[in-house]
């Protein structure tokens, strides 16, 4: 009977384990990209525990939010009078 280590995939190489990020973190990760400042280290970090969905629905609330900071500002430009 052979020893099988836990920690090593079959191949002989470490498991890298995927801890999934929280909610805070992902839309850390999707404001970065809505910027579009990011570190190469940081983006394969991210890419390797990111979920999908989570990235999809961060950048849907990015996308809102930003719409209606737009909004709002305009808004305020019109209704204030600096426009004029």
């Amino acid at each position: 009977m052979s020893h099988v280590d836990k920690n090593k995939h079959p191949t002989g190489e470490p498991r890298v384990t995927r801890r999934p990020l929280s909610a805070l973190q992902t839309m850390r990760a999707v404001a970065w990209s809505f910027l579009g400042i990011r570190r190469a280290s940081g983006l394969e970090d991210d890419v390797q525990k990111l979920n999908p969905v989570h990235v999809v629905i961060g950048g849907l609330l990015g996308a809102a939010v930003f719409v209606g900071a737009v909004v709002l500002l305009v808004r305020w430009v019109v209704t204030s009078g600096v426009a004029t």
